[in-house]
C-alpha cells in the first residue's frame, strides 16, 4: 500500500511507523518535519491530509500527537509513574523532590511502553519538570518533562538528577567523575561545568526519556 504513495508520503508513512516502534507514541507535525527533512510544518500539514484522504491515517487536529495508522495493532496500555517536582537545568534548586515511594497517587502522569522500556524497573520510573535551559543541547528545554529510574550510580556521561547534599540543591546534567571530584557537566555551550567534591554528590536518578514540549 505504501508503494502506492507518493515519494514524500511514502517518507512520511515510513517515519510515523519507526517513530511508532520506538517511542510507542506517535510524532507531532514538528517532529515529522524534523525527521523527514521537510521545509515547513505547512508542507507536513498538506501531506498528512493527502493520507488522510487516502485512508492511510486518521487524525486528531485537537491534539499535538493526534496521528493514528489505520489498520495498526493497537498499542498497549501505558505505564503511570509518579511525577515528583522539578529539576533544575541550569543554576542547582535548593530543594529536591519527593521520594518515589511517598509520591502522591494524584501527582502522576501516564507514559508510554516503549518509554518504559528503557528502565530496568518500571516501578522505579519518575518524572520532573525542567527549569532552565542548561541541557538544551540535548533537546531538552525549559518546560519540558524528564522521566527517570531511581538509582544511586550512574555510568560516565550518563544525565542524572545530581543532589548537592552540603548546598541541599538538585540539578539535571551528564555526570563524570573524575577521581575526587566530580564533574557535573550541562549541554549549553554557553554555560560552564560544574566541579564538586564527590563525597558532596547524591544521584538520585538516571534520565531514561524525555517528554519534549512544543510551541
Amino acid at each position: 500500500m505504501v508503494e502506492q504513495l507518493r515519494p514524500r508520503q511514502q517518507a512520511i508513512m515510513r517515519f510515523i511507523e519507526d517513530f511508532l516502534d520506538e517511542n510507542g507514541y506517535p510524532p507531532t507535525v514538528r517532529d515529522i518535519q524534523y525527521g523527514c527533512n521537510i521545509s515547513s510544518t505547512s508542507v507536513v500539514d498538506y501531506n498528512l491530509k493527502g493520507l488522510v484522504r487516502g485512508g492511510f491515517l486518521r487524525r486528531s487536529k485537537e491534539v499535538s500527537r493526534g496521528i493514528e495508522v489505520v489498520g495498526r495493532r493497537e498499542r498497549e496500555r501505558g505505564v503511570t509513574i509518579p511525577v515528583l517536582g522539578a529539576i533544575a537545568a541550569g543554576e542547582p534548586l535548593p530543594v529536591f523532590p519527593q521520594d518515589v515511594a511517598t509520591a502522591l497517587e494524584e501527582d502522576s502522569m501516564e507514559i508510554d511502553t516503549g518509554m518504559a522500556t528503557k528502565a530496568a524497573t518500571k516501578e522505579k520510573l519518575f518524572a520532573l519538570h525542567v527549569k532552565g535551559d542548561s541541557m538544551i543541547d540535548a533537546l531538552i528545554r525549559d518546560g519540558d518533562m524528564v522521566v527517570l529510574e531511581a538509582q544511586e550510580s550512574a555510568e560516565p556521561g550518563e544525565m542524572v538528577a545530581a543532589w548537592l547534599v552540603q548546598e541541599e540543591e538538585a540539578t539535571l546534567k551528564r555526570f563524570f567523575p573524575e577521581g575526587e571530584r566530580v564533574r557535573l557537566q550541562p549541554e549549553n555551550t554557553t554555560m560552564s561545568a560544574i566541579y564538586v567534591d564527590a563525597r558532596n554528590v547524591q544521584i538520585r536518578g538516571r534520565v531514561v526519556g524525555v517528554l519534549r514540549r512544543y510551541e
